[in-house]
């Protein structure tokens, strides 16, 4: 299962744009490892840098400093539609227009072939939702539309999710689905009284890492348009209802702890859904252990309501990437002991309580538990901070089909027999709302099979994706 990307748009004359945005781009790597880019606007002219591998790998120092301008928008990639391959990275350029445009897309389209179809445009491998959209944009400019007014034109016909940065001649336009599937927030560079540009980013991390301060989140439907004269906002498409969807997997999983979701720090949320989990049974156990990273904040809370103390009992090796969207079942499997080493001192002859965020497939827990099993743990309790994977998701996550989820073909029974456990134990969906404190203002299909927005019939019959 792979997270679908992060973006970032800044607009900050005088400054040295492309290193803020690469600083802004390594904040959000968490969020996407298969490629990285960038695009600016300089002297009449979108440059574009992309290419496969990591932020670090992609950029050095000598590119960012050919990369003048006041203006960038930058991308990190995970494929959810189309090719994986280099050119699929992102950002996308068209020429269309005075100068062009280039897009920077975080989400997922779920009616693509009909928008192709519309348009007479041929569907491939090599085509992405975003470079579909891309084209869509170029025609309607092309045809005597403005960049903006392109963008209510084909997005208004859209479906699925969409956090988007387009820059053209002197702007960046951000712009979030009618639902607000994918985060996106605008923070400001400079004071109040002299501000000194502005940034659109995925996360808030983004903006504490270039120095900004965060202003707010982008409303569901809402674009921004900023310029060196600042920002303004427009309501480009009519939301979708009075409370918004973001995808409670943000709070689970996808976001860093340090990021702000709808007011709510994910660090804290994730400490209370390890608390709420701890009260729904009691296990007699020597420690409490969290799965590098996101399952620690559970783990504590777990420990903090349960009474059993907290410990570390896995070191993990900060230079892998996540197992959770490696890019095949193969190497998620194998990268289990590449990625994370037991501390057999602490667990040796030990009961342990392992609090981790997910269970997708299985095969990494399953391997994760034979680790800790082989370092001489007498005992493995799974403590799991989200609900039983259940339903595919169509709206920025690379996920597997029903037939491939575990928890959507076995009891809870036969999935701790499967992955070797002593006991296992899910979150309730009530305890998770709880702990996030959000009134039904998160999508949870892929725990419910509740989709807020439509899902193609042919998707939905095979739980598969475009």
């Amino acid at each position: 299962m792979k997270e679908a990307c992060g973006v970032v748009g800044i607009v900050a004359p005088g400054r040295d744009v492309a290193h803020l945005c690469y600083d802004a781009l390594y904040a959000l790597q968490h969020r996407g490892q298969e490629s990285a880019g960038m695009a600016t606007y300089h002297n009449q002219q979108i440059t574009v840098v992309k290419d496969n591998g990591l932020v670090s790998h992609v950029f050095a120092d000598t590119t960012l400093r050919a990369l003048a301008g006041s203006i960038v928008i930058g991308h990190t990639r995970y494929s959810t539609s189309g090719s994986a391959n280099w050119t699929a990275a992102q950002p996308v350029y068209r020429s269309a227009g005075r100068s062009g445009f280039a897009i920077a897309h975080n989400g997922n389209l779920t009616n693509t072939s009909a928008l192709a179809d519309a348009q007479d445009i041929r569907v491939t491998s090599m085509l992405s939702d975003s470079d579909l959209v891309a084209e869509l944009l170029a025609r309607s400019v092309e045809r005597g539309a403005s960049l903006a007014e392109a963008l209510g034109e084909v997005l208004s016909g859209a479906e699925g999710a969409f956090s988007m940065v387009i820059l053209e001649a002197e702007a960046v336009h951000a712009v979030r689905d009618p639902y607000g599937f994918r985060p996106l927030c605008l923070g400001r560079l400079g004071t109040e009284d002299e501000p000194e540009g502005w940034i659109v980013a995925s996360e808030s991390p983004a903006l504490d890492v270039v120095g900004a301060t965060f202003i707010r989140e982008i409303r569901p439907g809402e674009m921004l348009t900023i310029t060196t004269e600042g920002v303004e906002s427009v309501q480009l498409l009519e939301p979708a209802g009075e409370k918004q969807k973001l995808c409670i997997f943000e709070f689970v999983y996808f976001a860093r702890p340090d990021t702000y979701l709808m007011g709510h720090q994910v660090h804290t949320t994730r400490r209370r859904m390890g608390e709420l989990l701890a009260g729904q049974s009691v296990v007699e156990a020597d420690i409490v252990m969290g799965v590098p990273d996101s399952g620690i904040p559970a783990a504590e809370g777990f420990a903090k309501a349960s009474g059993i103390p907290f410990g570390y009992g896995l070191v993990k090796n900060r230079y892998i990437g996540r197992t959770f969207i490696a890019p095949d079942q193969d190497k998620r499997a194998a990268s289990v002991r590449r990625k994370l080493n037991p501390l057999r001192e602490n667990i040796e002859g030990q009961r342990l309580v392992v609090v981790d965020d997910s269970i997708v497939r299985g095969t990494t827990t399953q391997a994760l538990v034979r680790m800790l099993r082989d370092a001489g743990a007498k005992e493995v309790h799974l403590r799991i901070s989200s609900p039983p994977f259940m339903w595919p998701c169509y709206f920025g996550i690379d996920t597997p089909t029903r037939d491939d989820l575990l928890a959507a073909n076995h009891s809870i029974s036969e999935m701790n027999a499967f992955i070797g456990s002593d006991s296992l134990e899910f979150i309730t969906l009530e305890n998770l709302r709880a702990a996030i404190r959000l009134d039904g203002e998160c999508c949870d299909a892929c725990l419910t099979g509740n989709y807020p927005a439509p899902v193609p019939v042919a998707l939905g019959a095979a739980g598969g994706r475009w």
